[in-house]
C-alpha cells in the first residue's frame, strides 16, 4: 500500500501592507479596526510625515511667520524647519512617555508600535483644527471650536491604542494618556494669549 505523504501546510499569509492614507484617515471613521491593524507595525514614517506637516501647518497659522517672511523668506523658511523638527522631536518625547507609564501600570506593549502610533493619532486627529488655522484667526470661533471636538477624540483614540496595545484596562490607559493629552492640548490647541 503506497504511502502519501501529508500535504504541506500552506504558510501563513502576510500581512495586508497598510498605507498611510488608510491609517491617518481611517482613524476618522473606523478607528478600532485601524488600531487593530497597526498594533505591531512600527509606522515611523507616517508618524514622522505628520509631525513635519502638522509643524509646518502650525507655524503657517501663525502672524509672527507671515513678519518675518516679508522681511526674508528664507529666513521664516528656516524657523518652519526649526519649528517642523521640534514638533517632531516633541512628539516622540510625548509617545515615548505614554509608553514608559503604560508599562509601569502593567502594560505589556512595545515601544516603536505605541511610540510611532501616537505620533500618528495626535497629529492625524488635530489635522483640522491646523487646517482651519492656517485661514483663520486662533482664537476664532471654528477653530476654538474644531480645538475642542478633536481634542476630545484625540483623547479617545489614544485610550483606545493604549488599552490595545498594553492590553490595559480603560481606566489604566486614560491614565497612561491624561497627563501628556491636557498639557499638550493646553499648549498646543489652546495657547496662551488665544483666549
Amino acid at each position: 500500500m503506497p504511502v502519501t505523504s501529508a500535504p504541506a501546510a500552506k504558510p501563513a499569509a502576510s500581512p495586508r501592507r497598510l498605507l498611510w492614507h488608510r491609517l491617518i484617515f481611517g482613524l476618522w471613521y473606523r478607528p478600532v479596526d485601524v488600531l487593530d491593524e497597526a498594533r505591531d507595525r512600527s509606522v515611523w514614517g507616517a508618524a514622522m510625515f505628520l509631525s513635519l506637516l502638522c509643524g509646518a501647518l502650525g507655524t503657517l497659522g501663525k502672524d509672527s511667520f507671515w513678519v518675518q517672511w516679508g522681511v526674508s523668506p528664507v529666513l521664516a523658511l528656516e524657523a518652519m524647519a526649526i519649528a517642523s523638527g521640534v514638533t517632531l522631536v516633541a512628539t516622540l518625547f510625548l509617545g515615548a512617555v505614554t509608553h514608559a507609564i503604560a508599562r509601569r501600570l502593567g502594560g505589556n506593549g512595545r515601544f516603536a508600535p505605541t511610540t510611532g502610533l501616537f505620533a500618528v493619532v495626535f497629529w492625524a486627529t488635530d489635522l483640522p483644527r491646523l487646517f482651519l488655522s492656517t485661514w483663520l484667526p486662533v482664537d476664532s470661533v471654528p477653530v476654538r471650536a474644531a480645538a475642542s471636538v478633536t481634542a476630545a477624540f484625540g483623547c479617545v483614540i489614544a485610550t483606545l491604542l493604549i488599552r490595545g496595545q498594553h492590553h490595559l484596562p480603560t481606566h489604566k490607559a486614560v491614565a497612561s494618556v491624561a497627563i501628556q493629552m491636557v498639557a499638550a492640548v493646553a499648549l498646543l490647541k489652546f495657547p496662551p494669549g488665544s483666549a
